[in-house]
């Protein structure tokens, strides 16, 4: 069953056979940002990847102006790159705006399997420890399945701005009492 998990260097294999399918697109909650996917193939340099990955949660951790502390996960079934998942622990106006608390992906082969809907709840009570009271997700307008994850999470539409939906979620509560709100 897929589950969340921190950066592992060991799946370094599946993670390329992941990455390559997104084709060159950009791939959300990757953190992949200053990374030359052909130097990724090199394992040290992917090794070098997921401890930057890793410590990006540490406030004092140097970032580039306008990052925030952020945790990234990892979407992964046994052995099995399914996507990336990111919680940024606050957020800059860019964030506020367009990005949100919380960004994901998931490999192509790998969609429409329920896949993002569960590794977003299973991140929400990790933005909850991260004392994030409410969640701000955004996902183009014209992104049905990104909408419909967010909504099955007990997302409330509050507006869109530059072509982005924005939505909120409230950790901790029941996805049935988050609908209801």
């Amino acid at each position: 069953m897929a589950h969340l998990t921190s950066p592992d260097a060991t799946l370094h294999a599946s993670w390329l056979e992941a990455t390559t399918e997104f084709d060159g697109a950009h791939v959300d909650g990757a953190g992949l940002e200053g990374w030359a996917l052909e130097d990724l193939k090199d394992p040290e340099v992917f090794a070098r990847l997921v401890s930057v990955l890793i410590n990006d949660a540490k406030p004092e951790t140097v970032r580039k102006p306008g990052y925030v502390p952020c945790t990234y996960l990892w979407i992964v079934d046994g052995a099995t790159f399914l996507g990336s998942l990111a919680i940024r622990h606050e957020l800059n106006e860019y964030l506020l705006n367009e990005g949100g608390h919380i960004g994901y992906s998931i490999r192509p082969s790998a969609r429409r399997r329920g896949h993002a809907a569960k590794a977003l709840a299973d991140a929400l009570p990790a933005a909850r420890a991260l004392g994030i009271q409410r969640v701000l997700l955004t996902c183009d307008e014209d992104n049905a399945g990104s909408r419909a994850t967010i909504e099955k999470n007990g997302g409330r539409y509050e507006d869109s701005r530059n072509g982005k939906r924005r939505y909120w979620i409230t950790p901790g509560q029941p996805s049935s009492a988050r609908l209801a709100r």
